[in-house]
């Protein structure tokens, strides 16, 4: 049995994990989804990047018995950012983290630096510095079907702006970590630079999935079967 913490990302709560959840669970694994602060559910609470850092500290923490080598973190997007800070926090008890098409911390810098996102930054300036979701076409072409796209959409909240413009703290590479990479090929686009560096380290390992960038939803049991695998990577 692992205990596998599960974080979405933007716009994204703790909901977005049922499926994949239930099929760990038929696994045996413990499974705790997270719901970063700002969102869904907590919406009303003010959220910066390390308040994320430590919700997903505070969820470790809440796992009674925990020995060594005893989680796997989990981040999808933007939460890939704040579990990636996370994972090195938690020293000795972390058996491997999994970033599902996700971005990586890089310290020093935002969210927002890694890749060219004119046009998010536009869009907290004109929204009262929150990134609201997406609109429905843009999750065409994601093999999502329309109650899939509907969901995501009707039940996805604004996304709070600090957590993404400020800077992530890491206090040494990623690269020593114990790391799967999921990429999510639909799109076709090669991992983000900051991604494709840590790939050359030999404790990252590179895994694809033939579908968009929301595999939680459109591919579950595949994506579950590619996190408890992770599991028995030495």
């Amino acid at each position: 049995m692992t205990n596998y913490i599960l974080v979405a990302g933007a716009w994204l709560g703790a909901w977005a994990w049922e499926e994949v959840a239930a099929e760990l669970r038929a696994a045996g694994h413990d499974v705790r989804a997270v719901t970063l602060s700002g969102l869904a559910e907590k919406q009303a609470v003010p959220a910066g990047q390390q308040t994320h850092v430590q919700d997903v500290l505070d969820e470790v923490d809440k796992i009674e018995h925990l020995g060594p080598r005893d989680v796997v973190l989990v981040g999808h997007s933007y939460a890939g950012v704040p579990v990636g800070q996370a994972a090195e926090r938690i020293g000795g008890r972390l058996r491997r983290v999994v970033f599902v098409d996700s971005n990586v911390p890089v310290d020093g810098e935002s969210f927002l630096d890694g890749f060219s996102s004119d046009h998010i930054r536009q869009s907290l300036d004109a929204h009262d510095g929150v990134w609201p979701p997406l609109p429905p076409a843009a999750y065409e072409g994601q093999d999502l079907d329309q109650e899939q796209i509907h969901r995501i959409v009707s039940e996805g909240t604004p996304h709070p702006g600090a957590t993404l413009t400020e800077p992530a703290v890491l206090e040494r590479p990623l690269g020593g970590l114990s790391a799967t990479y999921v990429k999510c090929s639909l799109d076709g686009r090669t991992p983000l630079p900051a991604v494709a560096e840590l790939l050359k380290s030999e404790s990252w390992e590179l895994t694809e999935l033939d579908t968009g960038h929301w595999p939680m939803f459109s591919r579950p049991r595949e994506l579950a079967r590619i996190l408890h695998e992770s599991a028995t990577v030495a």
